[in-house]
C-alpha cells in the first residue's frame, strides 16, 4: 500500500458495513479517504472518529439518485484535494420486490443507486484522473453473489447482473483510451452488515438470519480491497467472488 499513502480514495456508500469498513482501513493505511452517504450522521461519527486518531477522512452526504448531487459532491473533492485516484462503489440498495406483482417505486430505487448512480460516480472518478494523468488509478465495483445467479430477490439481482456487465464495460471503455486504470468487482455471499435488515425489513430478521447461518464479515471485504490495491500496476485482478465457507450457491 505505500504507493497509495497521501493519495485520495472515494468511497460511496461509507456510512455503515463494507462501506465503512473499507474507510477504516484504507484511512488507517495512510490514504486520504473521501466517503458519501445519504447517512450523514454515521459518517461524520466515522470520520470524527479516525480523524480523531490522526488519519484524514472527509465526510460529504450525497445521494446517489441525485445527479447534482453528485456533481456537488466531485467539485468539492476538486477544490479540496484535486482529484480522485481510487473509488470504491460500495454503496447499494437490497429491498424486497419481484417482477411480476412487485412495488415500481422499488424497482426504480435499486436501479437507480445500484446502476446509474454508480455509473455516474464513475464517470466522475475517470474524469478526475484523466484531467491529472492518472494512469495508475483503481475502480473498485462491489457486486453480489446475485449478480451471478438469480437468487431470491430478483429485481436486486437484475441491478446486480447489470454491475457484471458495466465493469466490464469500463474496462473495454480505458482499454480503447489506452489508459492503465485497473477495474475490479468483488461478489460476496453473505455479509453481516445492514444490508440484510433493510432488505428483510428489521434488525430482529437479519440477526436471526445470521444466527442460523455462517457470514462473512464486513472487515473480510475490506481486506480484499487492500489486497487489490497492495498488487504492483501490472497486476489485474478482475473478478472476486466470496462466499462463507459453509454457503452454498
Amino acid at each position: 500500500m505505500d504507493r497509495w499513502k497521501g493519495r485520495i480514495a472515494l468511497v460511496t456508500g461509507g456510512s455503515m458495513g463494507i462501506g465503512a469498513a473499507t474507510v477504516t482501513a484504507l484511512a488507517t493505511r495512510g490514504m486520504k479517504v473521501v466517503t458519501c452517504a445519504r447517512s450523514f450522521d454515521k459518517l461524520k461519527l466515522l470520520a470524527y472518529d479516525l480523524n480523531g486518531k490522526g488519519f484524514e477522512v472527509h465526510p460529504i452526504q450525497c445521494d446517489l439518485r441525485q445527479e447534482d448531487e453528485i456533481s456537488a459532491m466531485f467539485k468539492e473533492i476538486k477544490e479540496k484535494y484535486g482529484g480522485v485516484d481510487v473509488l470504491v462503489n460500495s454503496a447499494g440498495l437490497a429491498l424486497n420486490a419481484n417482477i411480476i406483482d412487485g412495488d415500481k417505486d422499488k424497482w426504480k430505487n435499486m436501479f437507480e443507486v445500484n446502476v446509474y448512480g454508480l455509473m455516474s460516480i464513475t464517470q466522475g472518478a475517470v474524469k478526475s484522473m484523466r484531467e491529472r494523468n492518472v494512469d495508475d488509478g483503481q475502480i473498485i465495483n462491489m457486486n453480489s453473489l446475485s449478480g451471478h445467479r438469480v437468487g431470491k430477490m430478483h429485481v436486486y439481482s437484475a441491478t446486480k447482473y447489470a454491475v457484471d456487465a458495466i465493469t466490464e464495460s469500463i474496462r473495454w471503455e480505458l482499454r480503447d483510451i489506452n489508459s492503465h486504470i485497473r477495474v475490479m468487482q468483488i461478489s460476496p455471499g453473505m455479509v453481516k452488515s445492514h444490508f440484510h435488515a433493510t432488505m428483510l425489513g428489521s434488525e430482529k430478521k437479519a440477526e436471526k438470519k445470521y444466527a442460523n447461518s455462517q457470514h462473512l464479515e464486513s472487515d473480510d471485504i475490506a481486506d480484499i480491497i487492500v489486497y487489490s490495491l497492495s498488487t504492483p500496476p501490472h497486476v489485474q485482478i478482475h473478478d472476486v467472488l466470496v462466499r462463507p465457507t459453509e454457503q452454498v450457491p
